[in-house]
């Protein structure tokens, strides 16, 4: 495969341009957009038990995490702050990195059945405060530290990308089988990956790594 270059004479250099290209936006589609977490946004937070955490580094190298945990995961400390725990993973710390040296995050909740999301956008910080971890322990594992989001922008977002997508609908799942496992993958990508009972072995260690850091 060639590698592909964009055509100059159809490349959207600037805002005037893009609009161009669309209708006004909707009234109710800028007045929806608050500084703050009300009732609705609330409820749906303590419903949601996974978000995308989309991050930046200093020099804007994009990154979006996925976090999940117990359904209502995410602490409301006030109505524009957040608390999420930071639970084991890869220890790249991607996205903590970036908040270090950017603060500005967002975030898509999402709940499972829901086509509809909910957007918040603020300013993030770390933290080892006690006080906080100690309300995110589950199964007496407490995390190493939480993702503190101001909330300066939250909104509903509407479902069109969930239904075009049929995500949630049964007939529409995939088999994971046709494709290899992720172990598979990443020896591939890196080292190269062994063949026949050594890559079973592999995979069955993965799954038992999975019990040993998740509750």
């Amino acid at each position: 495969m060639g590698e592909f270059t964009i055509n100059s004479d159809y490349a959207i250099a600037d805002e005037e341009a893009l609009r161009g290209l669309f209708a006004p936006t909707h009234a109710i589609a800028t007045m929806k957009c608050l500084d703050a977490l009300d009732e609705h946004a609330q409820t749906f937070i303590r419903r949601s038990p996974f978000l995308c955490l989309g991050t930046q580094n200093a020099e804007g190298k994009a990154d979006v995490s996925p976090r999940g945990d117990p359904v209502g995961f995410v602490t409301i400390l006030d109505r524009h702050t957040l608390a999420i725990p930071d639970r084991p993973g890869n220890n790249r710390l991607d996205s903590l990195s970036n908040i270090v040296s950017n603060p500005n995050v967002g975030l898509l909740f999402i709940i499972p059945g829901f086509d509809d999301t909910l957007r918040v956008n603020g300013h993030a910080t770390l933290t080892t405060d006690p006080a906080i971890l100690e309300g995110m322990r589950v199964a007496d594992r407490l995390p190493k530290l939480a993702i503190i989001v101001r909330v300066h922008e939250v909104f509903l977002h509407c479902a069109k990308a969930f239904r075009r997508s049929h995500l949630w609908d049964p007939a529409h799942f995939q088999d994971r089988s046709e494709m290899p496992s992720l172990s598979k993958i990443i020896l591939d990508q890196t080292t190269g990956a062994p063949e026949g009972e050594e890559m079973r072995r592999i995979d069955a260690a993965l799954e038992v790594e999975y019990g040993k850091s998740m509750y």
